[in-house]
């Protein structure tokens, strides 16, 4: 949390193109009040407290006043339960998602009561639900790196490893512009896939 709530270090974001979100103490606009945090499933709430963050998108700075927090605003908000993929062929789709990624199916989930053909494969404690349904999106024109594109975001232990797995499959990818480590690409209907490395 203190890493968020620090002042950016440089004095003009317009001299440089940068993505993040920063949250400066400076700006904090706490009500004249004594706040008294409390923890619930392991995260922090403040009631009552406004944070004024300046969010830099390619350069162009943008200043957002958050919503007062509350607790009587918190309606329980867990996790991620699953993101869907929309796939033209799901046989395809699996053998990418299984067979590259090493993701498994969760047979608890049902795939045979909805109107389309899908299936549900694990990733940690979530899961993606792929559907093979028509894509709106095209399959071509878009964005080299799939960071400028709609993604999914899966938090994993080692990019060099999983580099040298789509390497072996002959799969494209980029990484990370900023240089942290995260590698990007795409499934065989175009949807842009980020891998970050995260430690324990």
């Amino acid at each position: 949390m203190a890493s968020l709530l620090r002042a950016p270090s440089f004095t003009s974001p317009l001299h440089q193109k940068l993505n993040y979100v920063s949250f400066s103490p400076l700006t904090m606009n706490l009500q004249s009040k004594f706040y008294h945090a409390s923890v619930k499933n392991g995260r922090c709430y403040v009631p009552s407290m406004s944070i004024k963050a300046q969010v830099a998108v390619e350069g162009d700075v943008l200043d957002k006043e958050s919503e007062p927090i509350n607790e009587g605003s918190d309606y329980g908000v867990v996790s991620i339960h699953h993101v869907g993929i929309l796939c033209e062929n799901l046989e395809r789709s699996l053998d990418f998602y299984q067979n590259v990624l090493g993701l498994e199916i969760n047979e608890a989930r049902p795939h045979d009561k909805l109107p389309y053909r899908g299936a549900w494969l694990w990733v940690g404690s979530e899961m993606i639900h792929l559907m093979e349904l028509p894509n709106p999106d095209p399959l071509t024109g878009r964005p080299q790196h799939g960071g400028r594109d709609r993604h999914t975001c899966i938090a994993i232990r080692d990019v060099s490893k999983l580099k040298a797995i789509l390497d072996k499959a002959g799969i494209s990818y980029t990484l990370s512009r900023s240089g942290r480590p995260a590698i990007f690409t795409r499934d065989p209907d175009a949807n842009a896939l980020e891998f970050t490395q995260i430690d324990d």
